[in-house]
């Protein structure tokens, strides 16, 4: 968290991407994509992207959710966008809570992961 910025400020932002996230739904001619599936609560996400030359050209996601793996996703995708691939593979669970800018209790860690397992799945043959 920023100094001198109130948490709330945050719980509003993270509410308001809940409601728009960016880069929800299918994207056309995507050449890698994986689902991951949080059996714990039934959260489903898909990531896609398009790759050229070890660069994620776009990234977009779908699929149902809590408000934290639907928020994950949307930064997450911001996130990766023209970077590499090896980035994206060594992202790790402190990236994504830093992205969050929230706390993030242990039984929704899971939920906040969901966006980069799939991520990492579809990157695992590139």
């Amino acid at each position: 968290m920023e100094k001198g910025i109130p948490s709330d400020m945050y719980k509003e932002h993270i509410l308001e991407l809940y409601r728009s996230p960016s880069n929800f739904g299918i994207l056309e001619k995507s050449t890698h994509e994986a689902t991951e599936y949080n059996s714990v609560c039934g959260d489903e996400i898909t990531i896609q992207m398009i790759i050229e030359k070890g660069i994620i050209k776009d990234a977009k996601f779908s699929g149902s959710g809590c408000v934290i793996s639907i928020v994950s996703s949307s930064l997450l995708t911001d996130k990766i966008k023209g970077k590499k691939i090896e980035e994206i593979k060594n992202l790790t669970k402190k990236d994504i809570l830093k992205l969050l800018k929230i706390k993030i209790t242990p039984a929704r860690i899971k939920c906040a992961l969901l966006p980069l397992e799939a991520a990492k799945k579809a990157l695992k043959n590139a």
